[in-house]
């Protein structure tokens, strides 16, 4: 089992809390952010809840904090809100980001602002990854990764998601940390995408997948990278 300590900011949402439910319940540390605590804290109850017949309470490592003081205690950042409060949430947590790595999941849907969500938004720095590498210390790696997963099946513990997680980023040592904490969820594959510029078209396929959803009335479409060995 990977020993990072993950802390998911935005884990009250729905892609956060399911990335944070699959990530405790194969044994990892995942501490709930939130800008406001009590929610934070009641996400992380609920997720005890949920995992409560599967194991002992004492091996449900999961907690909830304010935002800054999840990203202080955490080696790894996965940011996981609307493109609204992209920027305003990094500001908030820069300060606290250390030594950690920070895995931007966000879409710039124009829906973040009243649009459709089959269509995104341009983002001068060229997609919302790279506004985020502005946004944090120089130091900081930053990766982009999980835009093209489904949060219900992840939140649905019966199902097994069937999706490629397409990973941008230039530190190679971050990446391999992401992959394996990636492989810690039964059904996903890590795949290099590539540096972090390649993030506005990864970024740009959720989008893609929402009209998919909708036109043939499916809920869980993703995405898989044929012509690669399993283990890519």
């Amino acid at each position: 089992m990977n020993g990072e300590t993950i802390a998911v900011i935005g884990g009250t949402g729905d892609l956060g809390f399911g990335l944070a439910l699959r990530w405790v319940r194969a044994g990892a540390h995942v501490l709930i952010g939130s800008r406001d605590e009590t929610k934070a804290k009641d996400a992380a109850e609920r997720l005890k809840q949920t995992l409560s017949a599967e194991r002992p309470p004492d091996q449900i490592l999961v907690a909830g904090f304010e935002n800054a003081q999840a990203c202080a205690q955490a080696s790894v950042v996965v940011l996981a809100v609307p493109f609204a409060a992209q920027v305003s949430i990094l500001k908030s947590i820069r300060g606290s980001l250390k030594d950690a790595i920070l895995i931007d999941t966000t879409v710039p849907l124009a829906a973040a602002f009243g649009g459709k969500a089959t269509r995104t938004l341009g983002v001068w720095q060229g997609s919302a990854a790279a506004q985020a590498r502005e946004l944090v210390p120089s130091g900081t790696p930053v990766l982009a990764a999980f835009h093209n997963l489904s949060a219900e099946a992840l939140q649905d513990l019966s199902e097994t998601p069937d999706c490629d997680i397409l990973v941008c980023g230039d530190d190679k040592p971050a990446k391999d940390i992401l992959f394996s904490l990636v492989k810690l969820i039964p059904g996903l594959r890590p795949i290099d995408a590539g540096p972090l510029e390649m993030a506005r078209i990864v970024e740009s396929i959720t989008a893609l997948l929402i009209s998919v959803n909708g036109r043939y009335r499916v809920r869980h479409s993703g995405i898989r990278i044929t012509g690669l060995e399993p283990e890519a």
